[in-house]
């Protein structure tokens, strides 16, 4: 009976030397997935960021065309000063928007005094060039009040 106890209690050890191995291996698969897939995350919100900053860029660039309101038909291009249309000056300027450029196309419509105003934003991500475009359409006729 005391051979009996004595070889109970040495069976109720710790962990053997294969379920040890087992959980090490577990691992060393489940880590470099999991931190591909931060990685991955983190490019996510970096695309989104981009997008986003191209996004108000735009619309920064038609308003500043509606406001203007001079509607010639044609296309132009440039990049972004450091201060915004409207801005003042209080603080020392620091660069914004590096990377980015804007083309804008004013076009004809079916409609003779409507104008269709086309901005799109690009910039360089990796190789491969990423743009966002956004629209709308304006009067282009003289206001008579």
């Amino acid at each position: 009976m005391t051979r009996e106890r004595n070889r109970i209690k040495l069976d109720e050890g710790g962990f053997t030397l294969l379920e040890v191995l087992l959980a090490i291996a577990l691992l060393a698969i489940a880590l470099p997935i999991l931190l591909g897939l931060r990685n991955f995350d983190l490019e996510l919100q970096e695309r989104a960021s981009e997008l986003t900053a191209a996004t108000l860029l735009a619309q920064e660039k038609l308003l500043e065309t509606e406001l203007v309101g001079q509607y010639a038909i044609g296309e132009n291009t440039g990049d972004f000063p450091n201060i915004p249309l409207g801005t003042q000056l209080t603080m020392e300027a620091v660069p914004r928007a590096v990377g980015y450029k804007w083309k804008r196309t004013i076009a004809p419509t079916p409609l003779e005094l409507i104008r269709e105003i086309r901005v799109k934003v690009s910039w360089l991500r990796g190789g491969l060039e990423e743009a966002v475009e956004v629209s709308t359409y304006v009067f282009a006729g003289r206001a008579t009040f």
